[in-house]
């Protein structure tokens, strides 16, 4: 019998032990992790905290090994979660692992244009969008439904919970990455399983185990630059993130 934590697990267990975190940034939209090996890590930050935290002060986490700050992914307090994620993150969307296990750069290297592809593919069909991102209508006008799953709504959104009913009629799905971090990653898949799934964005990890787990294509965002990376986020170089790394992506065959 398998478990929602596999995916989780093996993400965690593939990274190196002798690896450690050299940086950890928690402002902003997003959560940070450098690595001994070079490689910074990002996922979306969730400030919500019911539960415990596992790590109170996050500095004190520098300089552990990498894979055991990976493991506060599967914290169910959401704010330990977005590092943990950022952690996972550090090592497979290192370009060159990425680049080993078969991802390739993106024909644009820009955020929103995430979409614009698939507009010929869905054309007539049914799609759903998990996470509000407010350039994919636009992007893929000639879609017979789309439908947005959000938790935080935006007018004309439907709420995250419409996943169990609306999600298997569908012919495509986009998964936001940060679907990681909340820990829903596992059941929108599988409720996804009959769909074309991409699941995208910098919380997305460039690991083939998505694909087993039942993604179609992913696409993640691939750094080696923790420093460029921070220039890019404080708005400090002219294309922010994007000078710091590319997108990357990953199909089926």
């Amino acid at each position: 019998m398998t478990s929602p934590w596999d995916l989780y697990d093996q993400l965690i267990d593939e990274i190196p032990s002798d690896i450690t975190v050299t940086q950890i940034h928690t402002d902003g939209k997003w959560r940070r992790i450098a690595s001994s090996d070079d490689g910074v890590g990002m996922a979306f930050g969730m400030n919500v905290q019911s539960r415990p935290r596992i790590a109170d002060d996050p500095s004190e986490l520098i300089g552990r090994p990498l894979r055991d700050v990976a493991a506060l992914a599967k914290s169910w307090n959401f704010e330990d979660a977005g590092i943990g994620m950022a952690a996972i993150n550090a090592y497979h969307s290192h370009p060159e692992v990425a680049l080993a296990r078969g991802f390739t750069p993106c024909e644009e290297n820009n955020w929103a244009r995430t979409f614009h592809p698939y507009a010929p593919l869905v054309a007539g069909k049914r799609v759903a969008i998990i996470g509000h991102f407010p350039f994919a209508a636009a992007a893929m006008p000639d879609a017979a439904e789309l439908n947005i799953l959000e938790r935080n709504l935006f007018e004309g959104d439907y709420p995250d919970s419409a996943c169990e009913y609306l999600l298997p009629d569908m012919d495509y799905v986009f998964i936001s990455g940060s679907a990681f971090v909340n820990k829903t990653m596992p059941r929108l898949l599988t409720l996804a399983s009959n769909a074309h799934t991409v699941v995208l964005g910098p919380s997305t990890p460039a690991s083939p185990a998505l694909l087993h787990a039942g993604a179609t294509t992913v696409i993640s965002f691939a750094s080696a630059h923790p420093a460029r990376l921070e220039d890019g986020l404080a708005g400090r170089s002219l294309r922010g993130m994007y000078d710091a790394g590319a997108r990357v992506q990953l199909s089926r065959a």
